[in-house]
């Protein structure tokens, strides 16, 4: 077996691709929660370039909420791991030395508050998830159940983010730790708006409100990078570039941007200098992602499962579906929302589908598919209310959510079988096994799901209509034939 990637075997790296912070080298400033591939390939590894061309004491601090396995990787290995950035022309790796220290919530969650609490943390960044936040995905207010509840108490450890987070506040407040800036890098829509209401919430059953109006900024973010789920190759290529084994191996496609809104009152590190765009207003750019890049993520990862393509790369061969996407995008995404400034939302569009044709990046499609019910509303349904609302009829944004009602009925279009891997997957199945089995049944039994759809969308004639003539088409000629004559 070879050996472990680590700080005894770093000098046998290639020098090209080791990391420009070695752990250790810069004490802790920022905390992350949720330790997973995303962060480590796109916030940790701003952050490493940003101290490598400003310095600073900004390392990160990484909590795993529950699972183990890649905590145990990490710590294996020193804390460090390697990104492969996967090019159709080439390869190349990179071991990250961003990681100061690293911590288990679900097992000490104590410490993690005790760490809240240090002066020298002035971040705490985040990638959890829309799940993560529990919130009502239509209504946007926040799921106070049991456990979060009991986390609200004083005598017990917290087991839940935002327990740990107010619990922290609460021990940074005692410790007269000063200001701190929570920014969520979750793809959510106002992201840093929603981690401040959430808080507020929590604050002010704690009496932490006039103290939090003082001390604690929200900055909202727009994150971007495709990181595929690591398997076997990914680990195989890693191996091969390093000549070390590193079981906590990432890949990543080239292209990777962040948009930060600037209001850090204990400051942050340089990351305008690895290349993160800072800004007074992220909302534009957050739009422009969600709509254009993740709705269209989504759209070809529901179509291409169903039509039996296993990669998003794939699913963009089939006949018909470039051009439905730059339909979708030009005809229903692009008048829906105002870009950025200095942005042309079609040669936007254009980037994102040259990104998704890129061969290496074997992005599964059934895994974009997952938690619909979750990413539906930021990524479609907001497009097809605001044309709705223009007077316009979405086309294609509403074929995309009846490929979404044919994907969770679990099976594609040659019988084999589809996961639903969903929060709402029970209510999804019950509600379809209750349903007439013919388009009209399958749309009027999801449409009533009201943590999904809106009720002007749900009570909108037109939308019902559509879907129902988009689920007879797949129905009759699967999706395959239905894009090639609908393009």
């Amino acid at each position: 077996m070879s050996d472990l990637l680590g700080l005894a075997t770093l000098g046998r790296v290639p020098a090209a691709s080791r990391p420009r912070i070695t752990p250790g080298d810069a004490g802790a400033g920022i905390v992350h929660l949720g330790l997973g591939a995303f962060h480590r390939a796109h916030q940790a590894v701003f952050t490493e370039d940003a101290m490598a061309a400003a310095g600073g004491n900004w390392g990160i601090a990484g909590v795993a909420p529950r699972s183990v396995t890649v905590l145990d990787a990490l710590r294996a290995q020193d804390r460090l791991y390697s990104v492969t950035t996967l090019a159709a022309e080439g390869r190349s790796t990179r071991v990250v030395g961003s990681l100061a220290s690293l911590h288990h919530a679900a097992g000490d969650p104590d410490a993690v508050v005790r760490l809240l609490a240090d002066p020298a943390i002035r971040i705490v960044t985040l990638t959890v998830t829309e799940k993560g936040y529990r919130l009502d995905p239509a209504t946007g207010r926040l799921l106070l159940d049991d456990e979060l509840r009991g986390d609200l108490e004083s005598f017990r450890p917290p087991r839940t983010v935002p327990g740990l987070l107010i619990r922290g506040l609460a021990a940074r407040r005692r410790a007269d730790a000063g200001p701190i800036a929570l920014v969520s890098c979750d793809n959510l829509p106002a992201n840093g708006h929603r981690m401040r209401g959430l808080v507020d919430y929590l604050a002010a059953a704690t009496s932490l409100t006039d103290w939090m109006r003082e001390n604690v900024t929200f900055p909202g973010t727009m994150v971007d990078r495709i990181v595929p789920a690591s398997t076997d190759e990914t680990r195989s290529l890693a191996l091969g570039r390093l000549g070390l084994r590193d079981d906590a191996a990432l890949s990543g496609e080239p292209y990777s941007a962040w948009v930060i809104e600037d209001d850090f009152p204990g400051g942050r590190p340089a990351w305008e200098k690895a290349g993160a765009v800072l800004t007074g207003d992220p909302r534009p750019w957050e739009m422009l992602k969600l709509r254009t890049l993740n709705g269209v993520h989504s759209a070809i990862a529901y179509l291409g499962a169903l039509a039996g393509r296993e990669t998003i790369a794939d699913a963009l061969t089939l006949p018909g579906m470039a051009g439905v996407m730059r339909r979708f995008i030009a005809e229903d995404i692009a008048p829906s929302f105002m870009p950025p400034p200095g942005v042309d939302r079609i040669e936007y569009g254009e980037e994102v589908l040259h990104r998704f044709a890129n061969p290496a990046i074997r992005y599964r499609t059934v895994q974009v598919a997952t938690d619909g019910s979750q990413k539906l509303p930021q990524r479609v349904l907001h497009t097809i209310l605001d044309r709705r609302a223009a007077g316009a009829t979405p086309h294609w944004a509403i074929m995309v959510v009846a490929a979404w009602m044919r994907y969770a009925g679990g099976v594609d279009d040659n019988g084999r079988p589809l996961p639903l891997d969903d929060p709402l997957a029970a209510r999804i199945r019950a509600r379809l096994a209750a349903a007439p089995a013919t388009p009209a049944g399958v749309v009027d039994a999801l449409l009533g799901l009201d943590t999904v759809f809106a009720p002007e969308l749900a009570g909108d004639d037109t939308v019902r209509d559509l879907l129902i003539e988009w689920l007879t088409e797949f129905d009759k000629h699967g999706v395959e034939a239905t894009l090639a004559g609908a393009a």
